[in-house]
């Protein structure tokens, strides 16, 4: 009876290591970066859009996490910091050019995410499309690459949000 039961636990280790380097392999396939873009038409001129999105503190009238958490986040230059969810965050513009800034969002213990926000003019309008373009890399580990699999239903919608937040002020004010 012994026997059996050394042998049952014995085929189940390795079914259960056949399966985790079974995931793993799998894992190899899937890609180790995510893009999520966003994208809205806003009408007001290039330069109030760009001014909103180039001032971190201007990010309070449209950006909703800087709308809710506006009392706690510390400015610093081109540097935005504060706590959420027991998590210490920080956004710092890292580039701008005539029409787009580019930063990274820092947040303790994750991956640091690379921003680029883009005003482009439409032609022969007082309009611009503002565009949000999210890198994501991610490490090798397999539960980090099938979580990238989901991260743009989970994220994207933020991002969505706070491009809407940015066309009612920029159209509003």
């Amino acid at each position: 009876m012994g026997m059996i039961n050394i042998r049952l636990i014995k085929g189940f280790v390795i079914a259960l290591a056949g399966l985790f380097i079974f995931i793993t392999i799998l894992s190899l396939f899937i890609p180790s970066r995510v893009m999520i873009s966003r994208g809205v038409v806003i009408h007001a001129n290039a330069a109030k859009v760009f001014a909103q999105v180039s001032d971190l503190q201007n990010w309070k009238h449209w950006q909703p996490v800087f709308k809710n958490d506006s009392a706690s986040i510390r400015f610093n230059n081109d540097t935005a910091a504060w706590t959420s969810k027991d998590k210490n965050n920080k956004i710092i513009i890292t580039g701008r050019s005539g029409n787009s800034i580019s930063a990274s969002l820092i947040r303790e213990g994750e991956n640091t995410v690379l921003n680029t926000i883009r005003i482009l003019p439409l032609a022969d309008s007082n309009q611009v499309q503002a565009e949000w373009n999210v890198l994501i890399k991610l490490k090798w580990y397999p539960w980090e690459k099938f979580y990238g699999i989901f991260i743009e239903k989970i994220t994207g919608q933020g991002y969505e949000d706070a491009l809407n937040g940015l066309k009612q002020y920029c159209e509003n004010h």
